[in-house]
């Protein structure tokens, strides 16, 4: 399968013309913007904010999420110890969707956008069309990690009963909010077309490797 890029052709991302790539940056024929057949440092960049989101995903289950007060005494509460105490009033519904939201998306995003990079790195036997799929997954999935930051601040607007109980934003939610902002701009800046460049790559060579056996066997 031949690609644009084997043929010397990339796509402008502002008006999708398709311009003769013969040195970079392209300057489009119809737009006249500049731009890279593809992202420029697409893996270091995914890479450098991948590793910045797992950063910020510790101390976000580590510190509290929300403190509740109550008769004016606050009871702190990380991610873990709120979905276990909505287990305990039952409320599984609630536990089912905050421990999705706040623990197993992230986890997702960062560990699948972890095995594309390393894919394309190492340039191990591909299946591009699979890994296109789980990116376009990871990428979709982005914006439903901030579930739990709404749920937060949904309780801290809403369930606000003066000095007897109300509800406080605690610090781990802004290394959450930061986590999830990360892993948005590391799965924005992973270009999924590398893993069909080295689709192409390999069967590229595989042909021209068939090609040089059938004319040593047809010159025998």
């Amino acid at each position: 399968m031949a690609t644009a890029k084997d043929k010397g052709l990339a796509l402008c991302p502002k008006c999708h013309k398709l311009n003769p790539a013969t040195a970079e940056p392209v300057i489009c024929a119809r737009c006249h913007g500049k731009f890279y057949q593809r992202k420029r440092n697409s893996l270091q960049y995914t890479l450098a904010w991948n590793v910045a989101a797992l950063l910020a995903f510790i101390p976000a289950n580590l510190y509290p999420i929300m403190i509740v007060y109550q008769l004016g005494i606050g009871d702190e509460a990380t991610i873990l110890s709120g979905i276990g105490e909505f287990i305990e009033h039952g409320l599984y519904p609630i536990a089912i969707i905050i421990f999705t939201a706040s623990i197993i998306v992230p986890l997702i995003k960062i560990i699948g956008l972890f095995v594309l990079v390393y894919k394309v790195h190492t340039g191990i036997r591909l299946k591009p069309d699979k890994h296109s799929k789980i990116y376009h997954i990871l990428e979709l999935l982005g914006p439903w990690s901030m579930l739990d930051v709404f749920v937060v601040a949904l309780m801290v607007t809403v369930v606000e009963l003066g000095f007897v109980t109300s509800v406080a934003a605690g610090p781990a939610i802004n290394y959450f909010t930061i986590t999830v902002i990360f892993t948005m701009f590391a799965a924005n800046s992973f270009d999924p077309r590398l893993l069909w460049d080295k689709q192409t790559s390999e069967s590229v060579k595989n042909s021209s490797n068939t090609l040089s056996e059938q004319k040593d066997r047809n010159d025998k």
